[in-house]
């Protein structure tokens, strides 16, 4: 089989950026691990910057987001005991989105199959080969082995996958941070406490109220690497939450059973550069953000902003231009998401040497924050997305 542009994986950027190259007539096809199942139920992040939210109504699938979806002009910051709202587009003219990553997930694979892209699932021991000059991806399909020739593969399968090991010692260089403690998330069919988001600084550890709609809530409290999800009943994680909530949202808590519940370590991981000949990486194969700042979504539509630009470019104007800019346009971008994902991070977590001293100066960092026009406004620019 011979394509364009083989993808590897099916998660939101595979599935964005091969319904991009699919309405602009440039052919590709897609390689998943996993069930199609699988892929439609899985559980991410969702709050959405308005550059996402513009390219997947460019890829014609923004009609359920734009019903369904939540804009949300600000959110909460909560310390000392009270709330201080942050009004993003007061301050910046722009607001994000709230859709769930397994509603543009499905809007993704829906189109896809309505517009005949090719996504071969369940495909085994993925490998790229000759990406210098001539590239192919070796794969099993029920116990078959197969060829997929191309001209470009876009590696677009995490942080675990394929794409990012055939390009380790041949000039990669990695950047990590792993922080000392995790996020204990619950999904539960409960109305959310509040109608935007709350971030939480409290001396017993940072929690954030979030939701997927107006029935389900999402809700995450830090805890410490080595709890296990068992430890944690359903009771015991609505009294911790409501513990590091200021009395008024606490009071507003709705409980209820959970339907997903885990713990997901935090770290900051860059891989650079993200091209190595015609292997260009995307998403959490090249880049992790911790969640605080919602930004492992957004950064992967971003690649692939740069990426499907530069393959249009190609195809459609001879040139090599846009996809030999691609790493350094990406990475310039990765690195001041990072920087911002560190700094929420760093600033709303207790950390072990954290102490009182720098529960002090958490404080007074967010003190500044809220009353501070000129931080208020930085703070609100990186939330909402940095241009493109």
């Amino acid at each position: 089989m011979r394509t364009q542009v083989a993808i590897i994986g099916a998660g939101p950027s595979g599935l964005l950026l091969g319904q991009l190259l699919t309405n602009a007539g440039i052919d590709n096809v897609i390689l998943e691990r996993q069930t199609g199942d699988y892929v439609r139920g899985r559980i991410r992040a969702g709050v959405l910057e308005e550059g996402m939210v513009g390219m997947l109504d460019e890829a014609g699938v923004g009609a359920r987001m734009n019903r369904q979806g939540l804009p949300h002009d600000g959110f909460d910051l909560a310390f000392g005991w009270r709330h201080h709202r942050i009004d993003l587009h007061a301050l910046t003219g722009k607001r994000v989105m709230v859709y769930g990553q397994t509603e543009v997930t499905r809007d993704l694979m829906d189109k896809r199959a309505e517009t005949g892209g090719v996504t071969i699932y369940e495909a085994g021991n993925v490998e790229p080969h000759d990406f210098g000059s001539q590239p192919f991806i070796t794969y099993e399909k029920d116990g078959v082995s197969h060829r997929l020739d191309c001209d470009f593969i876009a590696g677009c399968d995490g942080y675990h996958g394929a794409s990012r090991k055939a390009v380790e010692g041949k000039g990669l260089e990695t950047f990590e941070r792993v922080y000392p403690f995790g996020w204990l998330g619950i999904v539960a069919d409960v109305p959310p406490v509040h109608h935007e988001l709350i971030y939480a600084n409290h001396p017993r550890g940072f929690a954030l109220c979030s939701m997927r709609s107006t029935t389900r809530s999402r809700y995450y409290v830090q805890c410490p690497l080595d709890d296990k999800v068992e430890a944690w009943s359903d009771d015991r994680f609505w009294d911790e939450l409501r513990r590091r909530l200021p009395p008024d949202s606490a009071n507003r808590v709705t409980t209820g059973p959970s339907i997903e519940k885990s713990i997901a370590p935090l770290r900051s991981f860059v891989a650079e550069p993200m091209r190595f000949g015609r292997l260009l990486l995307v998403g959490d194969a090249a880049h992790i953000v911790p969640p605080t700042g919602a930004k492992g979504l957004n950064l992967a539509a971003s690649d692939v902003r740069y990426l499907f630009d530069g393959l249009r470019e190609y195809y459609g104007e001879k040139s090599d231009a846009g996809l030999d800019a691609y790493s350094q346009k990406a990475l310039s971008r990765v690195w001041k998401a990072e920087r911002f994902s560190w700094w929420m991070t760093s600033t709303m977590h207790r950390f072990p040497d954290t102490g009182a001293f720098g529960q002090r100066i958490q404080e007074a960092e967010l003190d500044y924050l809220v009353h501070s026009q000129a931080a208020s406004t930085s703070l609100a620019e990186n939330y909402v997305g940095l241009p493109y």
